[in-house]
């Protein structure tokens, strides 16, 4: 089972997040297909986007975006979690696969691209508007752009360890730490903490021989470890699409084009792009989608559809840079 640890250490002054997320890493890898190198880079962005939420959310209903849009050949990496344990993400070019680091281990920043931007989207339940900031990737790796991240936009010194190990049958291991120094921390506190993180070593050798809870003592030797969490949060790789929803998306095609699937294939195949859940939608489903629309007479995008929300406005631009009028 994937889980989530809170403790604090230095009587309040060091903040830190352990997550083991072997299993739903391995979840997503799978669902997506994912190769090593493309795999790694999910994997440590879906167990970051975990970690952030603990410090930069307090309503439950809440959610972060973490997107990595980078120019490796990976594309981009987004992952979206909430403080209830639950995350889903994807990868742009989940089969792309580079050749190990000089050092032996996966090169997550050639495939993500150093040249490029991290950002993280908090969007406020139930009526905030989102909020976003960004800054430059730093090396492609997550953890490190996470961490730049973090110091840059929150002005909180941090440190992120991110980790996915491959072994013949697929995932092995996957995990995350986040440390912070807290205002007001004194100096002897940051200097042991530098100094712990300096001889930690790799997460993922320590996932190996040790439980999370191991880990985050490791990692505070010397500064006197308090749990937050009584209990660990569990954690999942687990989506929000439905059959409703496909059918949602397939009403933005015309008309013409969903009579087209019907007559030629007998129904239509919705691939949810977060998880991978692909869905056969028949012809009597496709025909169920009913009330007047509106489109643009020039790239037939939909405007308008009765009994949903409105999506565009009078007298705002179409995508084909049209003027849209809904009013007759």
């Amino acid at each position: 089972m994937s889980y989530l640890i809170r403790g604090v250490a230095a009587q309040g002054e060091i903040r830190i997040i352990g997550a083991d997320t072997t299993d739903l890493v391995a979840d997503a890898c799978f669902r997506h297909q994912t190769s090593q190198t493309a795999g790694a880079a999910l994997g440590r962005s879906l167990t970051g986007a975990l970690l952030l939420c603990h410090v930069l959310l307090k309503n439950n209903r809440d959610r972060i975006m973490l997107r990595l849009l980078g120019a490796g050949p990976v594309g981009g990496v987004i992952a979206d979690a909430g403080l209830d344990g639950v995350v889903r993400g994807y990868v742009n070019n989940p089969g792309v696969e580079l050749r190990p680091r000089e050092d032996g281990k996966l090169d997550v920043g050639g495939g993500v691209g150093k040249i490029g931007e991290i950002e993280v989207i908090r969007s406020h339940a139930p009526y905030g508007e989102p909020y976003s900031s960004s800054v430059n990737l730093t090396s492609g790796e997550v953890a490190e752009d996470i961490t730049s991240f973090l110091g840059m936009s929150e002005q909180i010194f941090s440190a992120v360890l991110l980790g996915v190990r491959f072994g013949e049958k697929g995932v092995e291991n996957a995990g995350g730490v986040l440390v912070q120094v807290l205002p007001g921390a004194k100096v002897k506190t940051i200097e042991q903490i530098e100094q712990n993180l300096l001889s930690f070593g790799q997460l993922t050798d320590a996932l190996r021989s040790s439980k999370m809870l191991e880990i985050l003592h490791q990692i505070t030797r010397g500064l006197g470890l308090d749990m937050v969490t009584k209990q660990a949060l569990p954690l999942s790789f687990k989506c929000r699409c439905s059959e409703a929803k496909a059918l949602d998306a397939l009403a933005y095609f015309p008309l013409e084009e969903r009579q087209r699937m019907i007559s030629e294939d007998g129904g239509a195949e919705v691939s949810c792009h977060w998880c991978g859940e692909v869905r056969w939608l028949t012809s009597e489903i496709i025909e169920s989608i009913s009330g007047e629309e509106i489109r643009c007479p020039e790239c037939r995008a939909l405007w308008y559809r009765e009994g949903q929300s409105t999506m565009i406005r009078d007298n705002e631009m179409c995508a084909c840079g049209r003027e849209v009028i809904l009013m007759s």
